[in-house]
C-alpha cells in the first residue's frame, strides 16, 4: 500500500508540471487571440469562433487520448511492450523539441499568431479563426495527452489524472495572475525555467525506455552496473524514486543508458545554443 502510494505521489507530481506547463502555453496562446479579436472584431462572431475552435482543439486532443488507448487494448506481449516503449520516445522526443522552439520562436509567437488570425480573417472569416484556435490548442492538447500516456508506462492512472487536473487549475490560476499583472508575476522567467525542467523531465523519459529495451533484450547492456550509488541515493527509497521518476537518475546504471543520457545532453546543449542565436 505504501508502495503505492509513492507512486500515485510521484505520478500526480509529474503529471502537474507538464499539464501546468502545456496548458499555460494554451491558456496564453487563447488570451493572445482573444485580445487580437477584441481590437479587430466587432460583430462578436470571432469570439463565438475562437471558443468553439478552442473546444475542437481539446476534442481532438481527447481522441487522441482514445486512439492511443484503443491500440493499446489490442496489443500483447512484445507488441504492446513495443508501442510503449516507442510512446516513450516519442513523448521525450515532443518535449524537447517543443523546448527548444519555444526558445526560438516565444518572442515572435504573439505575432505570428496575430498575422496567422487575421490572413485566416480575410480568407475564411470566422470558420478560419475557428481553425487557427482548434490547430494551436490541438497541438498543445495532443503533446500533454502523449506525456501523460508516457508517464502512465511508470505511474498509475489515479495519480496521473488528480496530478493533470491540479496542471491544469494552475495553468489558468497563473494565466490569470500574469493577465492581472498581480504580485509582478515573470511569465518570461516561469516558462524559462519550466523549459530547463523540462528538458530534465524529457531525459528522464529517454531513460526509462533504453532500460525498458534492456529490459526486453532488444538492447545490450554492455556494462551493467558501471557504478553502485545506492548507499548514497537508493531509487529504491521514496527520496530516491522521486529522484528516478524525474530526472532519470539510476543508482546501478547499465552503461548504454549512459550513453544514451549523455548523447541526449550533447545534441540539446548544442540546439539550445543554437537556437538562442536564430
Amino acid at each position: 500500500a505504501k508502495q503505492n502510494h509513492k507512486k500515485t505521489e510521484h505520478s500526480m507530481g509529474n503529471a502537474f508540471f507538464v499539464v501546468w506547463r502545456e496548458s499555460l502555453e494554451a491558456f496564453l496562446i487563447a488570451g493572445i487571440l482573444y485580445a487580437w479579436l477584441q481590437g479587430n472584431d466587432t460583430s462578436g462572431k470571432g469570439k463565438q469562433a475562437l471558443f468553439i475552435g478552442l473546444a475542437a482543439g481539446v476534442g481532438l486532443a481527447l481522441l487522441l487520448g482514445w486512439a492511443l488507448l484503443t491500440v493499446q487494448d489490442e496489443l500483447s506481449g512484445n507488441a504492446l511492450e513495443a508501442f510503449q516503449i516507442g510512446t516513450l520516445l516519442v513523448a521525450a522526443g515532443l518535449i524537447t523539441q517543443m523546448v527548444l522552439w519555444m526558445r526560438k520562436n516565444g518572442r515572435q509567437m504573439k505575432a505570428r499568431l496575430h498575422a496567422d488570425l487575421s490572413a485566416a480573417a480575410e480568407k475564411s472569416g470566422v470558420v478560419g479563426v475557428a481553425v487557427v484556435a482548434a490547430l494551436a490548442v490541438a497541438r498543445e492538447g495532443a503533446e500533454t495527452v502523449i506525456f501523460l500516456y508516457g508517464m502512465a508506462q511508470s505511474g498509475d492512472y489515479s495519480g496521473l489524472i488528480g496530478g493533470a487536473l491540479a496542471g491544469l487549475a494552475g495553468a489558468a490560476a497563473t494565466a490569470w495572475l500574469a493577465a492581472k499583472s498581480l504580485a509582478r508575476l515573470n511569465i518570461g522567467l516561469l516558462l524559462r525555467l519550466s523549459s530547463i525542467l523540462l528538458l530534465v523531465f524529457a531525459s528522464a523519459l529517454l531513460v526509462a525506455a533504453i532500460d525498458r529495451l534492456i529490459g526486453a533484450g532488444w538492447l545490450t547492456p554492455m556494462l551493467d552496473p558501471v557504478w553502485d550509488t545506492s548507499l548514497l541515493i537508493d531509487d529504491s527509497t521514496k527520496a530516491g524514486k522521486l529522484l528516478a521518476d524525474f530526472s532519470g537518475y539510476r543508482a546501478r546504471p547499465a552503461l548504454t543508458t549512459l550513453l544514451a543520457w549523455a548523447a541526449y545532453w550533447i545534441v540539446v546543449f548544442i540546439a539550445w545554443r543554437r537556437s538562442g542565436r536564430g
